[in-house]
């Protein structure tokens, strides 16, 4: 199992925790899936009225799919499979609030989770960027759900600078995209005195709410998402030369803003 998950019963509170650190808490089919079937079942403990989702490690929250993962395609461009795609809460019609946690880097598909969570904590170490250009690849999904959590010119200039810069926990919380900034290694504590305070209050009122503030970017998102297969079978490299760029990456060569 790659998914750890905790459950306060007094509290209501449950910690889903991504546990791959070795792998940088990256996606792989198997944890893809884990996922799917934990927001699907926690829709249905009662005990359950708040979530927190973190990752294992203090060198990453999400890197967003591993790069080891065989993701067999069907050969029309119409038909475009992407995991990542119901890795979410809201994917999956859970309406109770999740709060994410962030500790280290949060790039590419870690966007799908946070896109997702109702808001971001994050410590001081904590990083944030999309590299998909700098590879070859059409950023569309995460480049929709992020539009949705900073101001435009942010987005854009994160998912266009690629693996040339990233965002800092500062900067984040200067944007809107973190809401609360702690000391290293104090982000979770932070999130799950979030989730407790909203899993006291009557569980209806809470989930009507998540649901409200869902709704209000749902029609866009929608049109977005729609585009995104194409976009992606237009604008990717093939994948043998996707590799050969990853594959040619220099650490430690970025800037942090």
């Amino acid at each position: 199992m790659s998914l750890g998950v905790r459950t306060d019963e007094e509290s209501g509170v449950a910690v889903v925790t991504l546990d791959r650190p070795d792998r940088l808490n990256a996606i792989d089919l198997a944890l893809a899936t884990e996922l799917t079937d934990c927001w699907r079942a926690l829709r249905f403990d009662d005990s359950v009225r708040a979530v927190v989702l973190t990752g294992a490690g203090e060198r990453a929250f999400c890197t967003g799919v591993d790069r080891d993962a065989v993701v067999p395609q069907p050969a029309s461009p119409y038909m475009l499979d992407d995991p990542l795609l119901r890795i979410g809460p809201k994917a999956n019609d859970l309406w109770k609030p999740v709060i994410a946690a962030v500790r280290g880097m949060a790039c590419g598909g870690a966007f799908y989770l946070l896109g997702e969570s109702d808001f971001v904590v994050a410590d001081t170490t904590a990083a944030f960027f999309d590299p998909h250009t700098t590879y070859g690849m059409v950023s569309a999904y995460e480049s929709v759900l992020a539009a949705g959590r900073m101001p435009y010119g942010e987005a854009a200039r994160m998912m266009l600078m690629g693996t040339a810069e990233r965002i800092s926990a500062h900067r984040a919380h200067q944007i809107g995209l973190v809401s609360e900034l702690t000391e290293p290694g104090g982000a979770l504590a932070a999130a799950v005195r979030c989730a407790t305070v909203v899993a006291g209050y009557p569980a209806q009122a809470v989930q009507g709410t998540v649901r409200a503030l869902w709704a209000a970017g749902e029609a866009a998102r929608a049109q977005a998402y729609a585009q995104a297969p194409h976009l992606i079978a237009l604008g990717n490299l093939p994948p043998a030369r996707q590799a050969e760029l990853f594959a040619g990456r220099r650490g430690g060569d970025f800037r942090v803003r």
